[in-house]
């Protein structure tokens, strides 16, 4: 048990520099392009050498469920897993957004995640579910397969995972903003309602957590499958 609180403890405030950080530089620069994905990705390197020998550093729902149906951790462990994701990152959210509204800084953005266009037409929605889903699934599918014990590359899986993520936000910033984690997208999609009385991130988060968790089971499908392969080939 005491072990257990120690991840959940490291996943809570790996998430909460996730939203502070790189959701903070989001909505401080109204989502720069390559500042915000280069954040995102500078975090996931800075936490998976540090909280990462405690809790793998997963920091998200959909990493998690990737995990969990590869069978690298039990599901309750998921379960406790997701509630300190989502607990870190609404406290990181209340963090900066709090921060700047007290010391009256300018924000120009919320970094909330929206539908491709701004408009709910079913091709938006269908176009922004399959985005995060792609997106999701080539961060989980790198995930797994760099942390696998048997590729011998944990010691460099922190910076590929950290430059698989800036790679999948410069393509899905312009278009979803990227999420491929729920926790991160609900943490934003609360603040902005807390502090801007804002309700279409909130409205619309429901992609964002069935899209990213649909494309980690994507992962792992294809993960054990090819993996499958190779051991029997061997």
């Amino acid at each position: 048990m005491k072990d257990l609180m120690k991840k959940l403890v490291a996943e809570c405030i790996g998430t909460f520099v996730l939203v502070f950080a790189a959701c903070g530089v989001a909505a401080l620069t109204g989502g720069s392009l390559v500042a915000t994905a280069m954040t995102f990705g500078l975090v996931i390197v800075a936490m998976a050498y540090s909280i990462g020998r405690v809790s793998g550093c997963h920091i998200n729902p959909a990493v998690s469920l990737g995990c969990a149906l590869s069978g690298r951790m039990s599901w309750s462990e998921f379960f406790y897993y997701v509630c300190a994701q989502i607990v870190g990152g609404f406290l990181g959210g209340v963090a900066i957004f709090g921060i700047v509204k007290m010391a009256g800084v300018a924000r120009i953005g919320n970094a909330c995640n929206g539908v491709i266009g701004g408009d709910l037409t079913a091709g938006a929605i269908v176009g922004t579910l399959l985005t995060e889903i792609i997106l999701t699934c080539i961060f989980v599918y790198v995930i797994l397969n760099v942390t696998d014990e048997k590729a011998g590359t944990s010691k460099k899986a922190g910076v590929v995972i950290g430059f698989t993520l800036t790679l999948v936000h410069l393509i899905g910033i312009p278009l979803t903003g990227t999420s491929v984690n729920p926790a991160r997208s609900l943490a934003t999609a609360l603040n902005a309602l807390i502090f801007d009385g804002a309700t279409d991130a909130l409205a619309q988060v429901w992609m964002f957590i069935v899209a990213p968790l649909a494309g980690a089971a994507l992962a792992a499908v294809l993960y054990k499958t090819l993996n499958t392969v190779k051991e029997e080939k061997e």
